[in-house]
Parts: C-alpha cells; structure tokens; sequence
C-alpha cells in the first residue's frame, strides 16, 4: 500500500481510520508524526547503515517505518495496535518484520537484538519501555544507538543533573548505561492529532556496564530514592532488606564508595551510584537479586 501522501495528511489519516474502522487509543498515546522534517531529524539523530537491523517502538502507519526501509536497514516494528499492524503488513509486505503485543514484554523477549532502536514513544509508556531496553543485557550489550520522541518532561527526566527535582533512578539507569543528549523539542503541530504536550527528541549511546553491576546500581538507586526527603543513613536500612544484608554492612561499603550518609539521594551522581555497585557487587559476591 503506497503512502500518496499519507504521512503527511491529517485528512487522508483520517479518511484512513474511518475506512477501517480503527479508532485512536488514548491509553496508547497514538499520535502520528506528520511533519516530515520531524521523522528525518529523528533518522538523522538514528544514523542508521544499510544492512543494519533497526527496531522500532510504535511503528504507527508507517512514516518513519518507510525513511528506514528506504536506509537500507532489516526493520522489525513493536506495535500493540492490530489495525495498525495491518496497515504496516499492507504497505511494506515482507520487508518488515511485526512483534506484536506490549513492548515492555515483547523487547525483552527477544532473541537477538538490534544494531539500532528508534520510536515515537507513547507518552505514558516510555519510561517502562526505556527502561525494559536498558535492563536488558544481551540488547545493551550490541545496540550502538536509541532515539526516541518523548515528552519533554520526560526527556527532562532522562538527562536531570542531581539536586534537581526531575532526577530520579530512572536518571540513574539512562546515565549509568549510557550516554543520553537532547535533540530538540517538537512543537504540537508536528502531530496528528495535536497532543497537549511538547514533546522532545533524545538520543541515547550506550556505555558499557557489567549487567551485575548495572541490576545492583538500579537497586541501589530506588532504595535509597524510597523516601526522597530522608538521608542515605536514613534509607540504608531499605536498601540492606533488599540486598539482605546487615545495615551496618550496607553503611560500611557506602562510605567506602564514597557516598556520604548525611546526603539525600537526589545529590548522589550516577557515577556515583555506579562506583557504589561495583562495591557492593565487590562485598557481596554472592548476591543473585
């Protein structure tokens, strides 16, 4: 199925869905990127080769699916929505292969994994998806490269510095597994329809970090995030339940690490977390999660 102007046309999108019947999910956070200097910004940020495989996360109708396929890349689409999937099946036919179901699940499942991941991720998703990408190893350990479209909020959330409101350890887990950049925003009236937020392109390049490692980080990071307006000294003992170990054991290797008990955990850095799992994964070798 040929686009004639599709990507581009919030009418002939329309007159599309009315013919099948398919209706846009709002849980779902179905927005179709229309503005085509939008999706080549995004492919540019991607820089994908000829022959490498590219995964992406919400293929929609399939404007981003056809600047991939015309790069030359192995493509395979997450999409959650069936009438959607029929659509890409219609227009790209064995050229691109469809994972159907929720991203979060399907990702992780998967055997190989790609050169590179690209989506127009759902709004109140895309933490969940980011996150089962970055937590998973043998997907870390070969994707040179991820850009996604996300809420400038979001976004926000990604690259937040310590003592900032907007950091997390979801920050933790995108700074300590890789290297994230903004690359603009994106106004509204690149999308149909027009979503009430502002969204954000980010571009993510992985680093290398032991997937023990990178599991203790995470559950360093939420443990001592579990009361944000405590001290670390306050938020060990959660931390020591976790790792089931004594707290003074826990205290100990923080402050071998160098994180100091009378902080909050908002001042801690990723780099610091990251030495503080290395520790922990030092102390107690035999921790399996």
């Amino acid at each position: 199925m040929p686009s004639s102007g599709l990507d581009d046309s919030p009418r002939l999108i329309r007159e599309l869905l009315d013919r099948r019947g398919l209706a846009l999910k709002k849980r779902w956070g179905q927005n179709f990127m229309i503005a085509a200097s939008a999706r080549e910004r995004i492919v540019a940020e991607l820089h994908p080769q000829s022959g490498e495989v590219v995964w992406e996360v919400g293929s929609g109708l399939g404007a981003i699916t056809a600047l991939l396929v015309g790069r030359g890349t192995d493509v395979t689409v997450f999409e959650v929505d069936y009438g959607l999937m029929k659509v890409i099946e219609e227009r790209f036919g064995a050229t691109v292969r469809i994972v159907a179901g929720d991203a979060v699940k399907t990702i992780p499942e998967q055997a190989a994994a790609p050169d590179r991941i690209v989506g127009n991720l759902p709004y109140r998703s895309a933490a969940a998806i980011i996150s089962s990408i970055l937590e998973a190893p043998h997907i870390l350990g070969r994707v040179k490269r991820l850009v996604f479209t996300v809420q400038r909020e979001m976004a926000q959330r990604i690259v937040a510095r310590t003592r900032t409101s907007d950091y997390s350890p979801f920050s933790v887990l995108c700074q300590v597994t890789t290297r994230p950049r903004l690359a603009g925003d994106l106004s509204r009236g690149n999308f149909y329809p027009a979503p009430d937020v502002v969204s954000s392109i980010v571009a993510l390049e992985p680093t290398p970090v032991d997937p023990a490692v990178r599991a203790l980080c995470a559950t360093a990071a939420r443990s001592l995030f579990a009361q944000r307006r405590k001290t670390v000294a306050n938020n060990a003992a959660g931390l020591a339940a976790a790792l089931r170990r004594p707290v003074d054991e826990v205290k100990r290797v923080l402050s071998i690490a160098g994180v100091d008990l009378s902080s909050r955990a908002e001042e801690v850095a990723p780099e610091r977390f990251l030495e503080l799992a290395r520790r922990l994964a030092d102390e107690f070798p035999d921790y399996s999660g």
